[in-house]
């Protein structure tokens, strides 16, 4: 493909299956005994949010908000917040959805977020949580499709300088210094 980085692919599509299905099993049980409203933090829980909304089956909400810490880097920088939910969320569960849990930083901000809009409980899933060597400063996800080793990685909803967030595998770039 023309302009991919030097990369190789560290979760397949099929082990991608895998964490979806194991990130809906767990998701169905609230969606079956409470009123929820499915939230995808985007960019990048674009991608998983619909996937696992095609999954889900009977009432719930479905809705997306917006924040970004890389806007095209490698590295994440301050927290913005970029557009709210607009569907309400006072005595809702909220099903928070994101594409990987790297620092924990965008996941607590949200639930945070969240809870000053009044949701009564809030459920984290992320597809990918890295295998970190550094610190983490959240909460961990409630629910986590698979773990990659702590290295920059794209597809499946995250990006690589803006691109390759439709990869239905999940890629890290080469030996990164």
């Amino acid at each position: 493909m023309a302009g991919f980085p030097q990369a190789t692919v560290v979760a397949t599509a099929a082990e991608v299956q895998c964490a979806y299905d194991k990130l809906a099993a767990a998701l169905q049980v609230t969606v079956d005994s409470d009123d929820c409203v499915l939230l995808g933090i985007m960019l990048g829980g674009m991608l998983p949010t619909a996937r696992l909304a095609a999954m889900l089956h009977g009432d719930y909400r479905l809705d997306c908000c917006q924040v970004s810490r890389y806007r095209g880097a490698e590295q994440g920088g301050a927290l913005e917040w970029l557009q709210p939910p607009r569907t309400e969320l006072r005595d809702r569960t909220v099903l928070l959805v994101d594409d990987i849990f790297d620092e924990g930083i965008t996941l607590d901000f949200v639930t945070r977020k969240c809870f000053q809009l009044g949701a009564r409980h809030v459920v984290s899933s992320v597809l990918v949580r890295k295998k970190r060597v550094r610190g983490v400063t959240g909460m961990p996800p409630d629910h986590i499709g698979l773990e990659v080793a702590d290295r920059y990685v794209f597809g499946c909803g995250m990006d690589f300088r803006h691109r390759w967030r439709h990869l239905p595998d999940i890629w890290a770039l080469a030996d990164e210094s």
